[in-house]
């Protein structure tokens, strides 16, 4: 527990250089860009490329750190395109991913198992469960009716 309490710690004080939001900043610039490349497939699944850009802050800054990069990103991409309505519940889940990507990246070695796993953790954490109950939320759906082919697109979509 002490060893994760440090990993935060360290990951806060990154926030505290001009270097560490300056690197932020163009990564966002990328992430935008790419956010912009998304593939729309339905009324209910997306295929977007932004999270490239947003595992290197994750890598680099750790879960403090991403949290906040994707919560700000989040809005920043909505600002910059807005596609439908705004609902914080997606802002959450982005700040979740940063949090937990964070944690399986921040001062570890990368290797194909970490990288692995902390894709199905945030895949079935933040986009299955909670992107599942957004659209429940947002547009009345069945949260077991759409569950199915969101658990189908994350499955393509991890490795």
């Amino acid at each position: 527990m002490k060893k994760l309490a440090t990993l935060f710690q360290d990951s806060y004080n990154e926030l505290k250089s001009v270097r560490t939001i300056t690197t932020m900043a163009m990564f966002a610039a990328i992430g935008v860009i790419l956010g912009s490349l998304t593939i729309q497939i339905g009324d209910f699944i997306k295929i977007g490329f932004s999270t490239i850009a947003n595992q290197f802050v994750y890598y680099l800054f750790g879960p403090a750190a991403g949290c906040l990069f994707g919560g700000a990103l989040d809005i920043l991409k909505y600002l910059v395109k807005p596609t439908g309505a705004f609902f914080p519940g997606w802002t959450l889940s982005a700040m979740a991913a940063g949090l937990l990507y964070g944690c399986f990246f921040y001062k570890r070695k990368l290797s194909v198992g970490r990288v692995l796993a902390a894709e199905l953790t945030v895949s079935v954490v933040c986009n299955m469960i909670l992107g599942t109950l957004w659209l429940h939320m947002m547009y009345g759906k069945g949260f077991f009716v759409l569950l199915p082919m969101r658990v189908v697109k994350n499955l393509i979509m991890w490795p």
